[in-house]
C-alpha cells in the first residue's frame, strides 16, 4: 500500500520512517523533483520536556538557528493545519552511524566546535545527541531545529561530548536501542 502526505494540498510519497523524535515522526519524502524530510508533528507525551506550540516552536527555532549560522536543512514548506514541515534532505550518515562503524574524523568534531562557537556566543545550545547531525559531502549539518537558552549543564563539553564517541554512555545508549528492538 501506498502512503502519501500532503503539505498544502502538494502531495508526496513517503519513502520510509527515518525517526521518531520528542515533537514528531520525519519521514523520508519524495515528488517528481526530489527527496525530502516531512516531519509530522505529534502530540505524544514527552516525560521529560515540556511543550508549548511544537510546530510554532520549530519554525522560530529554524529561524534562531539560520540567523546564528548554523549548518541546517533548508525549510522548504509548513502546512499549518496539518501540522507538517517539509525540509531538504541531507543525504549521509548520521553522527550516530559513523560512531558505530569507526568513521569518525576530527574534522567533524571541528566543525561541530565551530557550530558551538557561534551558539555560545548566541547564549544557545541544541540537541548534541550525534542522530541529530547528519554528514553529506564532509560537511556536517544539524538536522534537528530544536534549540534553547544555553545553560551550561547541556552544553557539548558538558552533555553531548558523552555520545559522540565510543564513551560508556554511548555504548549504553546503542544496548538499549538493541534491546528495544529485540522486544
Amino acid at each position: 500500500m501506498e502512503h502519501k502526505m500532503s503539505i498544502n494540498g502538494k502531495e508526496y510519497m513517503l519513502l520510509k520512517l527515518l525517526g521518531k523524535g520528542k515533537g514528531g515522526y520525519s519521514y523520508l519524502a519524495a515528488d517528481q523533483a526530489g527527496q525530502y524530510v516531512l516531519k509530522q508533528i505529534h502530540h505524544e507525551p514527552c516525560d521529560y520536556y515540556q511543550f508549548g506550540n511544537k510546530l510554532e516552536a520549530e519554525i522560530n527555532d529554524y529561524k534562531r538557528l539560520k540567523e546564528i549560522g548554523i549548518t541546517i536543512p533548508d525549510m522548504l514548506a509548513v502546512d499549518m493545519e496539518n501540522e507538517r514541515i517539509l525540509k531538504e534532505f541531507i543525504d549521509g550518515d548520521t553522527i550516530y552511524e559513523l560512531i558505530l562503524q569507526d568513521k569518525m574524523k576530527s574534522e567533524y568534531f571541528d566543525q561541530l566546535h565551530d557550530m558551538c562557537t557561534l551558539l555560545y556566543a548566541a547564549r544557545t545550545n541544541i540537541d548534541y545527541f550525534p542522530t541529530n547531525f547528519v554528514v553529506q559531502d564532509e560537511k556536517v549539518y544539524y538536522i534537528d531545529f530544536e534549540c534553547n537558552a544555553y545553560m551550561d549543564k547541556w552544553s557539548f563539553e558538558n552533555w553531548g561530548v558523552k555520545y559522540w564517541s565510543k564513551t560508556p554512555e554511548f555504548m549504553q545508549y546503542v544496548e538499549e536501542q538493541e534491546k528495544k528492538i529485540e522486544n
